[in-house]
């Protein structure tokens, strides 16, 4: 009898928690749909404001003028920048853990820089579960910033593009990076480590350069370098333009480039929300399944001792029964 009813008390344990992963579900599900929206809204137009960018720097190179300091390639990089955007709530999984690894895995592949000195990288935080980072691999961090559910105004992200931008520009960091998660789908979602300063179109990392992989753009790395070969042939010429700019390109990328940082900080947080709510709707869901199965094997569990009491008990009066007949 005690062994049936532990067992109801942790049949009633386990369906209490999945009403409560079950309403985590749901509300992660509402807001995985407000974010996923966001984020495919701005997709395209962060993108052609990147390859716009692209494009008047581009003009200016072959101008032969001065580029934006925020697009000036340093040599000898020593210290490097990283924004790191976690999630400031757990239960989502492997979410954080993922591109917390990212990061450490980055951070290891560029260690040293071309003359063989050792690189410098601080952690600038967006979440509360980056600073992990600090304990699980002992990076350094630099600032820590909140991050909320959902972000929908660009002036949210202000405050970390002036951090680096002026970090950039007084020569704190040599380059400046982004790590955040890529949403490709509910059910996927990746890791990336993205260059952020400068812009530099000639990066041989896959992850750098133009963001996501939009088809609409139609502009790649390789399609910008082509634009600079000066012989085209004649059936690729039509897909070449000459753009003017006004007053001037110097005057146009003076104005753009701090308010491309912005928007591609902007992207960046809108890719972590989906991907964030996304991962934890299917953690949640998950949850819920697993513990659907323990219920079940539970409520057999329950089944069968109650039929091995009622057996026992049978048995011990049938037992009384034949002791009376003896008498």
């Amino acid at each position: 009898m005690d062994n049936t009813k532990e067992i109801q008390r942790r049949i009633k344990s386990v369906n209490n928690t999945i009403k409560i992963t079950k309403a985590m579900e749901m509300v992660a599900a509402s807001k995985m749909r407000k974010a996923t929206e966001a984020v495919l809204k701005t997709r395209t137009y962060a993108n052609l404001s990147w390859t716009t960018v692209l494009n008047i720097a581009n003009a200016i190179n072959t101008q032969g003028n001065n580029k934006h300091p925020l697009l000036d390639k340093k040599s000898g990089v020593k210290k490097v920048g990283i924004i790191l955007i976690s999630s400031s709530k757990g239960l989502c999984g492997g979410f954080n853990s993922a591109i917390i690894n990212k990061v450490n895995e980055s951070i290891n592949l560029h260690e040293k820089n071309e003359d063989g000195e050792k690189i410098e990288h601080e952690i600038i935080t967006v979440g509360k579960k980056g600073v992990s980072i600090y304990s699980r691999y002992g990076h350094k961090i630099a600032a820590d910033f909140l991050k909320k559910d959902a972000c929908f105004e660009v002036r949210e992200v202000q405050p970390i593009a002036s951090l680096v931008i002026n970090g950039f520009l007084e020569g704190k960091y040599d380059k400046i990076m982004v790590a955040y998660t890529d949403y490709i789908s509910v059910a996927k979602q990746i890791a990336r480590v993205k260059q952020l300063l400068p812009v530099d179109i000639q990066a041989e990392d896959d992850h750098l350069g133009i963001v996501g992989g939009d088809e609409k753009i139609g502009v790649s790395k390789e399609y910008i370098q082509k634009k600079e070969d000066k012989y085209l042939k004649d059936e690729d010429k039509k897909n070449v333009y000459v753009f003017t700019y006004e007053p001037n390109a110097e005057e146009v990328l003076e104005d753009m480039v701090p308010r491309l940082i912005e928007i591609q900080l902007f992207q960046a947080m809108l890719e972590s929300n989906a991907s964030e709510h996304s991962a934890r709707m299917t953690a949640m869901h998950q949850a819920n399944e697993a513990a659907g199965t323990l219920v079940d094997e539970l409520t057999l569990s329950y089944n069968k001792a109650r039929q091995a009491n009622i057996t026992s008990e049978i048995a011990e009066i049938s037992a009384g029964a034949d002791a009376l007949e003896n008498m």
